[in-house]
């Protein structure tokens, strides 16, 4: 069977472009994006879910390959799917957050190792939240309806239509990470609350007897109260993230033009 060069770079054009807005997806949101997952891995993943949406995409009038035109699609193409990953990033950075304020106030920010997520220094107490926030993620199939909004996303951003994001996009953005930061110290605000009446309560003692040594008394049963805080809250947390990705997934959806 010969092959036309012409049908070679319609093939190229309709594939590229697709793996294009999933590569940069993947790249940007969490979980798939993560650190720890090698970089094959995610190109081979890109490229498997590539073509499984391929059939099932809107027909599209394919552009010339490596022309003007097609540069200027694969650039929508990456600036969509990394709009669609960076605002659940900043979702997982309202739960990190959390953490960071939660150690803070335990006397524990200076406890850090490698987060996997973002390969970068964060505090113990902020990695503990997030483990659990990938695990609700993942456990409220937020990635599968990640995946649904992007094949919805072709309807409403089609490949052979060049455009960008409108200003009201923008600022719509601007005011949800307000809104997630806001979200972050609400989790964390039970624990924060806590670790605050014993810092009183220990600072009334210290005046009440001036003998007592607050650093070898104070800071361990800060660390302790922390820790029985966080076990206690943490239902509540699960049910504040359970919702927060709730919203976040009514965003994506609505910004990108489908319903969930």
């Amino acid at each position: 069977m010969e092959i036309l060069l012409d049908d070679l770079y319609e093939l190229m054009a309709r594939i590229l472009l697709p793996f294009v807005r999933l590569s940069a997806l993947f790249l940007a949101s969490p979980f798939f994006g993560a650190r720890t997952i090698p970089v094959r891995l995610r190109v081979a993943l890109a490229v498997l879910v590539t073509l499984v949406l391929l059939p099932g995409l809107p027909q599209a009038e394919p552009a010339q390959v490596f022309g003007t035109d097609w540069w200027l699609l694969t650039a929508q193409q990456a600036l969509i799917g990394f709009g669609m990953g960076m605002i659940l990033q900043i979702a997982m950075s309202a739960i990190v957050l959390a953490g960071q304020n939660v150690a803070t106030a335990m006397g524990l920010s200076f406890a850090s190792s490698v987060d996997p997520q973002n390969g970068v220094q964060a505090a113990v107490v902020g990695q503990i939240y997030l483990i659990f926030g990938t695990l609700i993620f993942l456990a409220t199939d937020s990635h599968l309806m990640l995946l649904k909004a992007l094949q919805e996303s072709f309807s409403v951003y089609p490949l052979d239509t060049a455009g960008g994001f409108s200003v009201d996009f923008m600022a719509d953005v601007l005011e949800f990470s307000g809104q997630m930061f806001e979200t972050g110290l609400l989790i964390s605000m039970p624990v924060l609350i806590g670790v605050l009446l014993i810092n009183i309560g220990f600072g009334v003692m210290t005046k009440a007897a001036p003998q007592l040594n607050l650093f070898s008394i104070g800071f361990p049963m800060s660390m302790l109260g922390g820790f029985l805080l966080i076990l206690v809250s943490l239902p509540s947390a699960f049910v504040a993230m359970e919702e927060l990705f709730a919203v976040v997934m009514g965003v994506v959806f609505d910004t990108f033009g489908a319903r969930i």
